[in-house]
């Protein structure tokens, strides 16, 4: 790892390069497959063939990890892989916390690719007794009220949050509380954090806006589209 200012300069570039941050796990999922069926390099021009998008744009999402095909051959997959989880910041394990074992909650502890991509949900927390003390797709349910006691004794710096979008700020704050650092949230609510605690939103309706758009526009608004 570099220095405290190497640190904060690639944390910027990212943020800068959300765009490509997103393309990125595709990326990823395509390599992973090649690598399975025993290919060893890859084209830009093969990725964007796959994506639907310009060979120009892999090649400058590429770039951004630090990583450089060879000319008529490539990139190698397995260095392609690495440089891309490296970048991602997906080489370790990150044990998980899961808020909500609602409909969506259950789904995301049925989503072993997560597992995959260096994310690992430990427990699940809910309200809801019924749910309480029994495991879910293998991931044991605590009462929500549990969380700072087990934050407190594990490393788990990251929250995924799936609550009722009226629990959401209540339960943020008592995992902030308890030291959680990062929070991804899947509520309609935008959450209030301290300086320092970090959340990502999804937009869950925003990727129906983006599919019914493409459907309504046809062809054309496919392929303008196609690359997001």
């Amino acid at each position: 790892m570099g220095n405290h200012d190497e640190k904060v300069h690639t944390k910027t570039v990212k943020i800068d390069k959300l765009p490509t941050i997103r393309r990125l796990p595709a990326y990823l999922h395509i390599l992973r497959s090649m690598e399975r069926e025993g290919k060893e390099f890859v084209s830009s021009s093969h990725l964007a063939q796959v994506r639907n998008i310009e060979p120009i744009l892999v090649r400058k999402d590429l770039e951004l990890t630090g990583i450089a095909g060879t000319r008529k051959i490539g990139y190698s997959i397995p260095d392609l892989i690495r440089a891309i989880e490296f970048f991602l910041g997906w080489g370790d394990t990150l044990d998980t916390f899961l808020i909500g074992v609602g409909q969506l909650g259950t789904a995301l502890l049925a989503y072993k690719e997560l597992e995959n991509h260096g994310h690992q949900i430990v427990a699940a927390f809910d309200r809801d007794p019924a749910k309480i003390g029994k495991k879910v797709h293998g991931v044991p349910v605590f009462d929500v009220t549990k969380a700072p006691e087990l934050l407190g004794r594990m490393d788990v710096r990251l929250a995924i949050l799936t609550v009722p979008d009226e629990a959401a700020q209540q339960v943020t704050d008592l995992l902030v509380q308890s030291g959680i650092r990062g929070i991804w949230n899947f509520t309609s609510i935008i959450l209030d954090v301290p300086e320092g605690v970090i959340t990502q939103k999804e937009e869950l309706l925003s990727g129906l806006a983006v599919l019914s758009m493409k459907m309504a526009g046809g062809r054309d608004a496919g392929e303008h589209l196609g690359g997001l």
